[in-house]
């Protein structure tokens, strides 16, 4: 897949009449996912500043010290025709940036309120904040969130291919799993799947055995897995485009314990309701409700304590969220999770995961491995 279909040179324009239209002077993107999403611009997390500086009238220009230029100057930023500003050990970047900007302003110099990026470190906002005296700072995310909910073309192809490689994962789990070894031993033969598969890193590995699995977002350990006992193996990680995979299986080693079927049953048929629900114009919250219904009708409702999902793409954990107080309707390209869990605290738990993206026609799931339990 070409970086010019996943990171288009119109992204820039869309972004800049987006930050007008929200009534701000300009965006600052550092480092991360708002930096890349509009650029194509990995750029490592500094104490140098890189900055895109995205006025709402004039020209973009990157920011970006001088050793990092040969870098920036290979990135797919360099296709976007903005000028590329280097600074040197002994200058400083926020007066180079909030000088141009003053620029861009026109005569009176003020350039109003910034968006800054969502993951900027907050020496960074603070520096700005130094540097633009009369700039409000808001989130750039107000302003990005309407483009980057609403996946293109391309980025659906990149988060198929990340459910592919995910999936290649999960079809290796059972054979990983066995009674006798620990959580950890798993989890680094999981990560090194994840590799092969195709990802660029390992994001998270989960891997809850016994009453490990009731905690949700469960840490690796030493624990040794037991006969009988069901394992929430919850993996995901980044692929070369940027995009990311999230999927969460349970499998039991031997038979499973008494009343965990039970349980089992009552969560796959919430998984396949709330999918069942995506389709445009159904709210985030009705997908969410569609799952907790079925869960609490059978008696389970105290145990299901997230949210049904969230958005996915350069970052694992984006807008949308599926959650109750979320009534924004789905769009064509929405990506996100749907993933209901049951836990009973110091037992077992299970959850089932797969990304989803909504059409014009519903719900498209990324992920295709069998969501029964898989019994090892």
């Amino acid at each position: 897949m070409e970086s010019s279909d996943l990171y288009p040179v119109s992204r820039l324009a869309a972004a800049q009449e987006a930050t007008a239209a929200a009534g701000l002077g300009a965006l600052l993107l550092t480092p991360g996912p708002d930096l890349r999403y509009v650029t194509g611009y990995e750029a490592l997390p500094l104490e140098r500043l890189t900055c895109l500086a995205l006025p709402a009238e004039g020209e973009a220009f990157l920011v970006v010290p001088r050793l990092e230029l040969p870098a920036a100057e290979h990135s797919p930023a360099s296709r976007l025709g903005i000028e590329f500003v280097p600074w040197d050990e002994t200058e400083d970047p926020y007066a180079i940036v909030a000088a141009r900007l003053g620029g861009a302003a026109g005569a009176g110099g003020r350039v109003g309120a910034v968006g800054l990026a969502d993951r900027m470190w907050a020496m960074q906002s603070l520096r700005f904040r130094d540097a633009l005296p009369g700039a409000d700072q808001v989130l750039a995310g107000t302003v990005l969130r309407g483009l980057r909910m609403r996946k293109s073309p391309a980025e659906a192809a990149a988060l198929r291919e990340a459910g592919a490689a995910i999936d290649a994962v999960h079809a290796q789990v059972p054979g990983f799993l066995r009674a006798g070894r620990t959580e950890r031993e798993v989890g680094r033969d999981i990560a090194e799947a994840i590799i092969a598969a195709g990802h660029s890193t390992v994001d998270f590995v989960i891997v809850g055995s016994g009453p490990n699995g009731a905690s949700p977002h469960h840490e690796l350990s030493d624990r040794v897995i037991q006969a009988g006992e069901p394992v929430v193996v919850d993996i995901g990680g980044q692929m070369p485009s940027g995009y990311c995979s999230d999927s969460t299986r349970v499998y039991c080693v031997g038979e499973p314990p008494a009343g965990f079927a039970k349980y089992y049953d009552v969560l796959q048929r919430a998984q396949e309701a709330a999918c069942e629900a995506v389709r445009p114009g159904v709210s985030c919250e009705a997908v969410d409700a569609a799952a907790r219904e079925v869960i609490a009708a059978e008696g389970y409702g105290e145990y299901f304590i997230h949210r049904t999902g969230h958005g996915i793409g350069l970052e694992t954990h984006e807008e949308p969220y599926i959650v109750a107080g979320n009534a924004e309707p789905l769009a064509p390209g929405f990506a996100f999770s749907v993933e209901p869990g049951i836990y009973l605290p110091g037992a077992h738990g299970a959850r089932i995961e797969d990304i989803l993206i909504c059409t014009e026609e519903g719900g498209e799931r990324v992920n295709h491995r069998p969501r029964e339990l898989v019994i090892v």
